[in-house]
């Protein structure tokens, strides 16, 4: 099968796209012939080596030391379910289906193995294979995050970089949840934002939204610039900050904080679920939660996709499309 493979870790260029044996089928798994995926900032970082501040050698753990150790980058997918193990009862051949593979990878790739029970679901009868995999990166990590807080009505919510892949997640769930959503963002991504759902938006290049004296229940920090020594004056008693990027500081004190002030403070997203990613589908399929996608770029163009989520500057989503092969089903 045709893959997005790189071997070892620099700029976009270290991409290639090459002939790679196909997934091996255990009972339990699902094979997904994938339609479309996204160029993440997740996959950004694995190439890169890029990671904040502090956490090189947990990534080396996780991606490689000295060489990738997973050689196919990628971490969601929609596509058409292609063949089921001995042992699955809830997908079939012929299923359209969302899926966050996460730490695996993988989903550059004309077919990517899913297990059963993992982070898989039915796509929005109404999107295009495209449209769907927006959901499922930062769709998902939005809502792990913000699944950790009582959103209720009138809550105050602050999102910081909110015109991002998991930003534009947030602003969009946390208006559904009913909460008042200030965004932090670039004025040139005010309209999009504003059209998502937020209520106010604070250009950071002209003003620094913690120095304004406003509160807010929940801050979603989805830049990395925003730990909690900055922001605790903004915080409203017993409020909560979900820290979606950190550097290694923020990741160990996270749990000192919050036993100290009161206010949640945490890091962690919490294990990738299936539901999750069907209540994302349900509001997809009501018209409450919309796809954001900046650009599309077929699986020959991996590189300029790579290069284009490195500027920093993606709106929402890139997609890669054009990985299903000859054998791909009508979706």
């Amino acid at each position: 099968m045709r893959a997005a493979v790189y071997r070892r870790f620099g700029a976009p260029q270290v991409v290639r796209v090459e002939e790679v044996p196909p997934p091996s089928l255990g009972r339990d798994d699902v094979l997904v012939r994938v339609h479309a995926s996204t160029v993440s900032a997740a996959d950004h970082r694995a190439r890169s080596r890029s990671v904040p501040r502090g956490l090189g050698l947990l990534a080396a753990a996780g991606i490689g030391a000295f060489r990738p150790r997973r050689r196919v980058l990628g971490m969601d997918v929609a596509g058409v379910v292609e063949a089921v193990g001995g042992d699955v009862t809830r997908f079939r051949p012929g299923d359209e289906v969302i899926a966050m593979l996460g730490g695996r990878f993988g989903g550059h790739a004309e077919l990517a193995r899913v297990p059963q029970d993992g982070a898989i679901t039915a796509k929005p009868r109404n999107m295009s294979f495209e449209e769907a995999v927006t959901l499922v990166f930062g769709g998902i990590t939005a809502r792990g995050f913000l699944n950790q807080v009582a959103l209720r009505p009138g809550a105050r919510v602050l999102v910081n970089g909110a015109s991002g892949a998991v930003g534009t997640a947030a602003v969009q769930l946390a208006k559904d949840a009913g909460a008042h959503v200030t965004a932090v963002s670039r004025a040139a991504n005010a309209a999009l934002v504003t059209s998502l759902g937020a209520d106010r938006v604070i250009d950071y290049t002209e003003r620094d939204f913690t120095a304004e004296g406003s509160r807010y229940d929940v801050v979603v920090d989805c830049v990395g610039n925003a730990p909690f020594e900055r922001v605790a004056a903004s915080l409203n008693p017993g409020g909560a900050l979900l820290l979606v990027v950190a550097d290694l500081r923020g990741v160990l004190l996270a749990p000192w904080r919050s036993r100290r002030s009161g206010t949640l403070v945490t890091a962690s997203v919490g294990r990738y679920r299936a539901e999750d990613l069907a209540h994302l589908v349900r509001l997809a399929e009501a018209g409450r939660f919309r796809a954001v996608i900046d650009r599309t770029f077929e699986l020959p163009e991996i590189v300029a996709a790579h290069g284009f989520v490195d500027t920093g500057r993606k709106r929402g989503n890139v997609v890669l499309t054009g990985l299903a092969g000859r054998r791909s089903h009508a979706g």
